[in-house]
């Protein structure tokens, strides 16, 4: 073991959004960065403060319908070309816009940020157990990780640049509540990563959670905590070589 003490890393992580338990989301994951004493880290309920990048070597973003603005995507990407990278955790991809018939729409009005981050959120179905494939069994994040069931959202997403899949699952049948309700035969990314100039994204879609509280105006007591990917310990475990490979020092 070394005599020297680490060097401090510095991070920022995003957490906000509609429709889940953030509080939770966002206490685990600082647990997480905890184990590391020599990592500190802001927090932000949104993308601003982005300058704050400059001193970091990670983003962490646990997000559901928030999107960056458009000089805020430029910043984003900027950084990631320069070497940043960014572990983007379950919603981080998604726009959610109710129609009048009560259907949940997500619709492709911001292209430049689905682009960066190489898929876009376009439904789920009901929560329920989903297998899950290891496609890439070299990687970093994946190693010695075997196939698994999970019960979580099951995210249907489309590819909207080059991504390498290291985990993926396949559905068929509907996707109840949503306007993209008919899924044949798709096979979706659950883990990926994505390089942009020396940069590079992980995406993990797993680990929906929402509390008692988290549907306001909607549903002022929802009855039925959801847990999901978070009840699981291969969840936490990819989350910490996440975690891993977001403060190792590429240079």
């Amino acid at each position: 073991m070394s005599d020297h003490p680490a060097n401090r890393i510095d991070a920022h992580f995003v957490a906000a959004g509609k429709y889940h338990d953030i509080d939770y989301a966002r206490l685990e994951i600082l647990k997480l960065l905890a184990e590391h004493p020599h990592i500190r880290t802001t927090v932000a309920c949104d993308y601003t403060g982005l300058d704050r990048l400059d001193a970091c070597r990670f983003l962490v973003t646990y997000t559901c319908d928030l999107m960056p603005t458009e000089s805020q995507v430029e910043q984003l990407r900027g950084w990631l070309e320069s070497g940043g990278k960014w572990l983007a955790l379950h919603g981080t991809n998604s726009i959610l816009v109710f129609t009048e018939e009560g259907l949940v729409d997500c619709p492709e009005g911001r292209p430049e940020v689905f682009e960066m981050l190489g898929t876009q959120f376009k439904a789920h179905p009901p929560i329920g157990p989903f297998p899950v494939e290891v496609v890439n069994k070299t990687h970093e994040l994946t190693r010695g990780i075997d196939d698994f069931e999970i019960v979580d959202e099951l995210y249907l997403s489309k590819t909207t640049a080059t991504i390498e899949t290291l985990m993926q699952t396949t559905f068929d049948g509907e996707a109840t509540g949503f306007v993209e309700e008919k899924w044949k035969d798709t096979t979706v990314p659950v883990l990926y990563t994505r390089d942009i100039g020396k940069g590079q994204i992980v995406y993990n879609t797993l680990g929906h959670c929402r509390g008692h509280y988290d549907l306001p105006g909607m549903q002022d007591f929802y009855p039925h905590k959801e847990m999901c990917a978070w009840n699981y310990d291969v969840y936490y475990e990819l989350l910490r070589r996440s975690i891993a490979w977001a403060m190792r020092d590429e240079d």
